[in-house]
């Protein structure tokens, strides 16, 4: 008889003992310590899950590196699943291939692991802080950010709400306890508006979350390009010369050509040629300035447009009507959100963006006629 051994764990073995038919006995912490033997063969300047902290200690997964569990943990979120039904720049798109939120997440996720492994980063720290930066988006996206922004006194920004609902609301006001670095890197994912680059980095922000800030931007880009093509809102003839000479007129060469100049530019944060002690990813300044151009381009042309143009009215009306009712009638907002300063914007924030239109026609009836109008036809 074998003896119960509690650090062990009873696992089928692809090759079980053909002599007696019984699957073998495995310590299964050695998973995690081969997954972590690897992460020693990254730069130097890779962020490793070992050195990783969360605030409440836990026993580390026998299979899973600690930015695996938290990856994980942020895919499981209820708040992750709800991206599906969040504006990333078309409100309530009832069309079936328009970016959502979700799908918005996801390519930022795809573009962040590339370039993380050319450089021989932690992929999967790069993964896990784009798949929870977005997190914290309200309904109707930053039309209904900016108006929560302006409601609410003590002000509103969806990174710093990516990170309270990471830390305080999911699991029932328990938080993901995810890992420091994870954390940092979805509070610090945003950037200013006048540069792509985003400005001044924080001294202690990994390469990996670098990674997420310049992939975000990558990945909004080229799919909102793609959005307003296919809603005949913009044309190929629409964009601007040095956008199409120097990154081409498709979208998969648009961003190859974005990904492999990060790559080129931040060579130095593979730590192959030994050439700076303090790297950064960075773009070529030649890249940079045609990103900027279009970046500006899509904000005069698209962005804001869209943002002022009747949906986006009905959306403000909405999100205005919404804090009014919740911030008068507190005793019905869900018991979950029980924090006397934050309820009404956490409650709010949660929402999708047909559940914040179908509450605010139950308030309201026809505050939403904009949206129904647009289905029905």
């Amino acid at each position: 008889m074998v003896s119960y051994n509690p650090f062990k764990r009873l696992v089928a073995s692809s090759r079980p003992n053909q002599t007696q038919g019984l699957p073998r006995f495995v310590n299964l912490s050695v998973v995690r310590h081969r997954l972590e033997q690897r992460e020693e063969s990254l730069s130097p300047f890779a962020a490793r899950s070992k050195d990783s902290s969360r605030e409440t200690p836990e026993s580390p997964s026998d299979v899973r590196t600690e930015y695996q569990r938290d990856r994980d943990r942020i895919i499981h979120s209820k708040a992750f699943r709800r991206l599906k039904h969040k504006t990333q720049v078309f409100i309530a798109p009832s069309g079936d291939h328009y970016v959502t939120r979700l799908t918005h997440t996801l390519e930022v996720a795809q573009i962040a692991r590339t370039i993380a492994r050319a450089l021989n980063l932690n992929e999967d720290l790069a993964e896990a802080i784009a798949l929870g930066h977005d997190l914290g988006h309200t309904p109707f996206g930053h039309v209904g950010e900016r108006e929560v922004d302006e409601l609410h006194p003590a002000g509103f920004t969806h990174a710093g709400h990516s990170l309270r609902l990471v830390e305080k609301l999911e699991r029932e006001g328990r938080g993901l306890n995810l890992t420091f670095d994870v954390r940092h890197g979805i509070a610090n994912h945003s950037k200013p508006r006048d540069d792509v680059m985003g400005g001044t980095t924080p001294h202690d922000l990994t390469l990996e979350a670098q990674i997420v800030r310049l992939s975000d931007a990558f990945a909004y880009l080229n799919h909102d390009i793609a959005d307003a093509f296919r809603a005949g809102v913009l044309d190929s003839d629409d964009m601007p010369k040095v956008v199409t000479e120097r990154l081409g007129e498709r979208h998969s060469k648009r961003l190859d050509e974005m990904v492999t100049d990060v790559v080129s530019a931040s060579w130095d944060a593979t730590g192959d040629d030994g050439l700076d002690s303090h790297p950064s990813i960075r773009m070529s300044d030649e890249m940079r300035e045609t990103v900027n151009v279009l970046r500006d381009f899509m904000i005069e042309r698209f962005y804001l447009p869209e943002n002022e143009g009747e949906e986006g009215i009905a959306a403000r009306e909405i999100v205005r009507l919404l804090y009014r009712h919740f911030d008068d009638n507190r005793s019905t907002i869900p018991g979950e959100y029980h924090d006397e300063e934050w309820a009404v914007v956490d409650y709010i924030a949660g929402m999708t963006d047909q559940y914040a239109i179908r509450m605010a026609e139950r308030i309201e009836p026809g505050i939403g006629k904009v949206f129904a109008l647009r289905r029905a036809r």
